[in-house]
């Protein structure tokens, strides 16, 4: 896939003002002596107590040869030690002397410190909300996926209107549908919250380290006793994690024990992933019809899945 030439100057400009602001092109760490290379290698041994110069290499994904070189230069300063070897006597490990360590908990308050008056102090509630926000996206965008517990919360204020935004924008620029796919699902979740409380209805987000990750909903289908399971998506930072497969089973389950006996739903057969999830959570297919909506021609699937 081609990149625009555009995105490339937005990333580079942006690369250039953000080290800007915190600080990165001045000489020295927050106006200290050492180098921002070596203020990670004294971070990351005072994060780890102790640790090998190779296993910090790693994890700052650094040359071992320039890995080596930082350690020597902070061992002659007296901020690094080398401890006795242990076992493997190729792994040799680091720590803190107690003056590292102090200019380890200096670096952090003074990090905490211009984290917070230059960058948090300036903005209103919605801009530091909309700050971290972008932030956790980067993160999530670039990043390798980590541990943090997926969690599934009922939905907030704002949710809604997000649901519809990123839906609308993903299908369109993934399946080429138009503004008719927008009109539709915001008249289908405007149905969700007008539905009573019974029959039993529940809508799930699935979050992760503060971000929505996907969602999907239960709201009863005309028919007594049925189920329909709507709107199941998952944002494509946290795609192959399972959490589509989270969301059907946490719905089958809600269906099951509210009584339901059946669950139906309708999808299209170019959405092969979503598919995939149905059919391991047991839905059966019972029909296809072939349609033009969303400015393209499609082929509606409806599936079921009986409870009891």
């Amino acid at each position: 896939m081609s990149v625009n030439p555009a995105e490339i100057a937005q990333v580079r400009a942006f690369n250039r003002f953000y080290t800007k602001v915190i600080g990165l092109l001045e000489e020295g760490m927050h106006q200290s002596p050492y180098t921002l290379a070596e203020a990670r290698v004294i971070y990351e041994l005072g994060k780890r107590g102790h640790a090998s110069s190779a296993i910090i290499a790693e994890g700052l994904d650094m040359d071992r040869g320039q890995m080596s070189r930082l350690v020597l230069r902070l061992v002659d300063q007296g901020v690094v030690a080398v401890l006795p070897r242990a076992g493997d006597r190729r792994m040799v490990p680091l720590a803190l002397t107690p003056e590292g360590d102090a200019v380890y908990r200096r670096f952090n308050e003074m990090s905490d410190a211009a984290v917070a008056n230059g960058l948090l102090e300036p903005l209103d509630t919605f801009g530091r909300r909309d700050l971290v926000g972008a932030m956790r996206r980067i993160e999530a965008l670039l990043g390798e996926p980590d541990d943090t517990p997926l969690v599934l919360r009922p939905h907030r204020v704002g949710d809604i209107g997000w649901l519809i935004h990123r839906q609308g924008l993903l299908y369109h620029l993934e399946q080429g549908w138009n503004g008719e796919f927008e009109t539709l699902i915001t008249r289908i979740y405007a149905e969700y919250e007008a539905a009573p409380a019974n029959p039993p209805k529940s809508l799930w987000i699935a979050e992760q380290d503060g971000e929505i990750a996907g969602s999907v909903f239960i709201i009863p289908a005309e028919e007594s006793g049925t189920a329909q399971l709507r709107m199941l998506y998952t944002e494509p930072a946290f795609r192959g994690r399972g959490i589509g497969k989270r969301l059907v089973e946490e719905a089958v389950r809600f269906s099951r024990a509210s009584g339901y006996r059946r669950i139906i739903l309708w999808t299209q057969d170019c959405l092969v992933s979503a598919r995939r999830i149905y059919q391991g959570a047991g839905f059966q297919l019972v029909r296809e019809e072939k349609h033009r909506s969303f400015g393209t021609d499609l082929n509606g699937q409806y599936w079921a899945l009986d409870l009891y």
